[in-house]
């Protein structure tokens, strides 16, 4: 009897263990999340980000980048750049990620010096796509917040003759919410 008891005391705990483990890998597992970067506006610009989670290791996502202010921001004017990532984290869509990414971009085109060679005129904006990759590390907490920093770069593809640069890079220090 005493034996048969302790059978079912242990088959109980095994099964309160395994319920709240599921419990808190349940409470990640939210898939869609939206971020602002905390260091854009230091050059003068905005940048909003959605993610869509595929599964506990892969997502995919948008940014927008908009610069409200061209004296901080002399060459990039915007830019729209999907991604997708590979997470290689223990909790769900969180730890250390590398990235993918596609970039359409307007940047601004050639300066063209006078003989002076201070003064200067600028070609016409230059649109363009971009490929590159990148990598970072997020923090998800049980409420829901997002804690992420990112660096990413890639190379402009077709028009990069026309601009002045012929890479783009992609910082990011972003809080968001996971939903």
């Amino acid at each position: 009897m005493k034996n048969k008891l302790l059978q079912i005391i242990v088959l109980l705990a095994f099964y309160s263990v395994n319920a709240q483990s599921k419990a808190d890998a349940n409470s990640y597992q939210k898939n869609n999340e939206i971020k602002l970067n905390l260091l854009s506006p230091f050059s003068g610009a905005v940048e909003v980000s959605y993610e869509r989670f595929l599964n506990k290791n892969s997502s995919l996502g948008i940014s927008a980048f908009k610069v409200y202010e061209h004296s901080t921001n002399d060459d990039m004017n915007y830019y729209i750049s999907p991604y997708y990532r590979y997470y290689f984290g223990k909790k769900y869509a969180s730890g250390f990620f590398i990235e993918g990414f596609g970039m359409f971009t307007s940047i601004d085109g050639k300066k063209i010096y006078a003989t002076d060679n201070v003064t200067f005129t600028e070609g016409k904006d230059v649109y363009d796509l971009a490929l590159g990759a990148g990598l970072g590390w997020k923090l998800v907490t049980k409420k829901g917040f997002v804690f992420e920093a990112n660096a990413a770069f890639g190379k402009l593809v077709f028009n990069a003759d026309k601009t002045d640069h012929d890479q783009v890079l992609k910082l990011g220090l972003s809080i968001g919410y996971r939903f």
